[in-house]
C-alpha cells in the first residue's frame, strides 16, 4: 500500500495537471498531515484519503486563502486548518449553518489550532446570510459532498457550482473528490448510491463557467463494485450494513473516487 501511494505521487507531480508545491510548502504539508492534533480515528484513514498527494495536485499552498465546503466532522480540517493558518493564510470552513456543528466543535476544543478559522454560510439562499466574500478565495475545495446535492429533495447543485465560481478569484483553483459511478451506469443510480458519474461532476463545474485542468487516480479503488444495493455508505467508514459482511466491506476499504481539478479562467 505505502509503496503504490508513492509511486502514484510520483505520478502525479509528473502529470500536467498536478499541483506545484515548493519544498517548504511540501514539508509542512506532510508536517500538518502527521501532527498529533489530528483524531487517530482520522489518521488511521489517511491510505484511503491520501491527503498529501490530494492536496499536492490541487497545488493548496500555506498562504492562500482555502474555502472547505461542507467540512462535515473536520476531516480535512485538521489538515487544512492548520497548514494554511499556520502559513499566513486564511481559512473558510463553509456550509448551511447547522452543516458548521462538528467544525464549531473542533473550534471549541482546540481553539489553539482552528481558533483563527473563518466560517461562512453555503449555499447563500436567503438576503442576511453571510457567505464567502465573493472574488476573494484562491483555492476551493470540497470532498465527498457533490453527491448530497444533486440527491436533495430540492437538488442545488447548479446553484453550489455558481457560488463556488463566484468566491474564487480569477485563476482559483476548484478541487473534487467524489465517489466514482460508471460511465455505463443508469443515469438514476445517481439519485440513490451516493456515486456520481464524472461526467456529470465535469458538466456542472464547467457550466458554471469553470475549465477542466485534469483528474487523478490517487484516490482511485478498482476493489469498489459499486453496485450496493443500500449505496456507497455500505462500505467503510459508514458501514451501513452493521456487521452483516462486513470483513468483505472492510476488505475493499473505502470507495472509489474521482480527484478532479478546475480553475476559474482568468
Amino acid at each position: 500500500m505505502i509503496r503504490a501511494a508513492v509511486l502514484a505521487t510520483a505520478v502525479l507531480v509528473a502529470s500536467p495537471a498536478a499541483g506545484q508545491l515548493a519544498r517548504a510548502d511540501q514539508a509542512k504539508l506532510v508536517h500538518a498531515v502527521k501532527s498529533p492534533t489530528r483524531s487517530a480515528a482520522n489518521a488511521a484513514r489517511d491510505r484511503y484519503r491520501n491527503p498529501v498527494a490530494t492536496l499536492t495536485f490541487f497545488g493548496v499552498r500555506p498562504n492562500q486563502t482555502v474555502v472547505e465546503i461542507f467540512p462535515g466532522g473536520g476531516w480535512y480540517s485538521e489538515i487544512l486548518a492548520p497548514y494554511v493558518l499556520g502559513g499566513g493564510g486564511t481559512y473558510y470552513a463553509a456550509a448551511p449553518d447547522r452543516g458548521l456543528n462538528g467544525f464549531r466543535k473542533l473550534q471549541q476544543s482546540k481553539a489553539d489550532v482552528f481558533g483563527k478559522a473563518r466560517t461562512a454560510i453555503f449555499p447563500v439562499r436567503a438576503q442576511g446570510e453571510q457567505g464567502v466574500p465573493s472574488g476573494t478565495a484562491d483555492v476551493v475545495l470540497t470532498f465527498r459532498n457533490v453527491h448530497n446535492w444533486l440527491m436533495d429533495d430540492q437538488p442545488y447543485a447548479e446553484l453550489a457550482f455558481r457560488q463556488m465560481y463566484a468566491m474564487l478569484k480569477p485563476g482559483g483553483v476548484l478541487g473534487i473528490e467524489e465517489h466514482r459511478l460508471p460511465e455505463s451506469a443508469p443515469a438514476e443510480r445517481e439519485k440513490t448510491s451516493g456515486y456520481l458519474k464524472v461526467s456529470t461532476v465535469r458538466r456542472l463545474a464547467e457550466q458554471a463557467g469553470f475549465r477542466y485542468v485534469g483528474s487523478s487516480e490517487i484516490n482511485a479503488n478498482p476493489r469498489d463494485t459499486k453496485d450496493y444495493p443500500d449505496g456507497v455508505w455500505t462500505l467503510p467508514p459508514t458501514l451501513e450494513l452493521g456487521d452483516k459482511n462486513r470483513a468483505r466491506y472492510l476488505a475493499i476499504g473505502e470507495s472509489d473516487r474521482m480527484t478532479l481539478k478546475f480553475v476559474k479562467p482568468r
